[in-house]
């Protein structure tokens, strides 16, 4: 498959081998400010990176760029018609306008905070672990992440799709809190607290605290390659879902939805 990298910082060059090693061709990579990226590109200059992209005949693109670039990049790539998917995080507020572009111009989208085969078996798990403690009041559940000193975005998409899947099994918690408490938690409210330190890939933790004891779940990343590996085999099945029918374009389409 031929394939396409908007986004070459640390991701992007282990997306590029992951690709390369599981036999699909790289055609473009482009960036703003990487030097080795075959395309540089000015930010926010979207006729350049779609020319590029159109003229390097790619048939998939990867977007793993920044929060304050990605929904250009959506806006302007969406609707060449080529299956996107994209692995920057912090642009949720804006699903509803990317999924109306996508329906209008027939372009498809697949996202996730996190590509990782294991992360995602690990919302899985958290979601019953949630379901089974929902009968047992005595247990408060609360969220912690870290990530490196790099990483943009805080707390990060996986810990926000981690606190979306324990409010859809639980009775007692409503609103999630991002931020510090200056005083007194109230019951209805799920902390999800976040730590940016060094070069850690990534720790997502839950906790379900009672008076008696202390039951913990924890996901620890080792290195970036399982998430980036995880991109391209989404991509590789995106094309071929569309392809075969199994899923229409004109959509924006989730992890659940291939794997």
């Amino acid at each position: 498959m031929k394939i396409g990298i908007i986004g070459y910082g640390q991701m992007g060059h282990m997306i590029h081998s992951c690709a390369k090693a599981a036999g699909h061709e790289v055609v473009i990579t482009a960036d703003p400010v990487a030097k080795d990226a075959s395309l540089t590109f000015s930010l926010g200059d979207t006729k350049t990176l779609v020319a590029a992209v159109r003229g390097s005949g790619a048939e998939g693109i990867i977007e793993f760029s920044h929060p304050s670039a990605v929904i250009d990049n959506i806006r302007c790539l969406l609707p060449l018609g080529i299956p996107l998917v994209v692995g920057t995080t912090g642009w949720t507020d804006k699903e509803t306008e990317v999924a109306d572009l996508a329906r209008q111009c027939g372009g498809t989208l697949m996202r996730s905070a996190n590509f990782s085969v294991g992360v995602n078996m690990f919302y899985r798990i958290v979601e019953e672990a949630a379901r089974l403690m929902d009968g047992y009041p005595e247990y408060d559940v609360a969220t912690w992440e870290a990530h490196h000193v790099r990483k943009a975005d805080s707390p990060s998409g996986t810990a926000l799709e981690i606190a979306r899947r324990i409010l859809n099994v639980s009775s007692s918690k409503t609103e999630v809190v991002v931020d510090a408490f200056h005083e007194k938690p109230q019951p209805h409210q799920l902390h999800v607290s976040s730590t940016r330190s060094g070069s850690v890939p990534g720790t997502h933790t839950v906790f379900f605290d009672s008076p008696a004891d202390t039951i913990e779940l924890t996901h620890r990343a080792r290195s970036r390659e399982g998430f980036a590996s995880g991109a391209v085999q989404s991509l590789v099945r995106l094309k071929e879902a569309l392809d075969s029918g199994r899923l229409s374009p004109g959509a924006i389409y989730g992890m659940a939805d291939l794997f």
